[in-house]
């Protein structure tokens, strides 16, 4: 049976109760976290630490871990759910408080920490010969302005995910003033040209640990990538496009719109990359992925 973890104890899923007083539950007042694992080992563990202390501190909700007591509760979660490739998801929300209130609770009150596992398909990257690519659509970023900070508050990020399902697609690329910001839930790739462009950082996107990852893996291997703006045009008249996530990985976008990205499959500069991934993913967790 599988278990979660809340505020100091592992349990059974339908054992973990949450007061509706938690600001999490009022107000979405919290940050969350996505740490893949493949064979019980953690997937660039502390880059996805780093995040998580960093939204912290922007929305000044005390850390009740240190590291090393996260990575203990992390590798006990995936230990006690069976191991092999799993995501553990964690969620730090301000807490509970007496009264519902706009402000910050004075003094502050204990942080509430939910964890939970979830399977791990396959990702498209481990068998980039036989691929078959995605489909996405665009819209409008209606998101807040600081989606650098990775809040539980994807009220947004829904509406917009739900939309390109409605549409046929698995993703929708979001647009602000004209330039690609990011995805519902993902960072967004296109190749021109055999240059690889992806979106600087800033406050419009989510700091990605597998974007950074790609880029990373870019240069240390030699293959041309640039952090720019990506006008729409440029994004519609794209060779390829795609997204990445720490779940998904590395996923081609073969459609967008109902139009062919490319000639409609993946394309070979993804392969190369996707090569490298899954290269580095196995030398850090091991061979088997399956």
């Amino acid at each position: 049976m599988s278990q979660v973890y809340l505020n100091g104890a592992f349990m059974a899923p339908q054992e973990a109760h949450i007061s509706p007083m938690d600001r999490g539950f009022l107000f979405a007042d919290g940050i969350y976290e996505v740490i893949p694992a493949y064979n019980g080992v953690l997937f660039r563990f502390d880059e996805h630490l780093i995040r998580l202390e960093r939204s912290l501190a922007e929305i000044a909700i005390h850390n009740p871990h240190s590291r090393e007591e996260w990575r203990h509760l992390c590798e006990t979660l995936i230990e006690r759910n069976g191991g092999g490739n799993l995501s553990v998801y964690l969620q730090i929300s301000r807490g509970a408080t007496e009264k519902r209130d706009h402000a910050f609770p004075n003094p502050p009150v204990a942080p509430t920490v939910f964890m939970m596992t979830g399977a791990i398909a396959i990702p498209a990257a481990d068998s980039p010969d036989t691929a078959s690519g995605s489909k996405a659509i665009t819209l409008d970023d209606i998101r807040w302005a600081r989606c650098d900070i990775k809040s539980i508050s994807l009220l947004p990020n829904s509406l917009l995910r739900q939309q390109a399902v409605e549409a046929g697609a698995s993703e929708a690329i979001l647009l602000r003033d004209g330039f690609v910001t990011e995805g519902s839930a993902s960072n967004v790739f296109v190749v021109i040209a055999d240059t690889i462009i992806t979106p600087p950082k800033s406050h419009a996107i989510l700091g990605g640990i597998t974007r950074d990852l790609v880029v990373e893996l870019c240069r240390s291997h030699h293959i041309p990538i640039e952090e720019r703006e990506i006008p729409e045009n440029q994004l519609r008249q794209a060779d390829e496009i795609w997204v990445t996530s720490s779940t998904k990985e590395i996923v081609p976008i073969i459609q967008l719109n109902n139009a062919p990205v490319g000639d409609g499959k993946p394309g070979q500069v993804w392969k190369k990359v996707a090569r490298h991934y899954v290269n580095f993913k196995r030398r850090l967790c091991g061979q088997d992925q399956e």
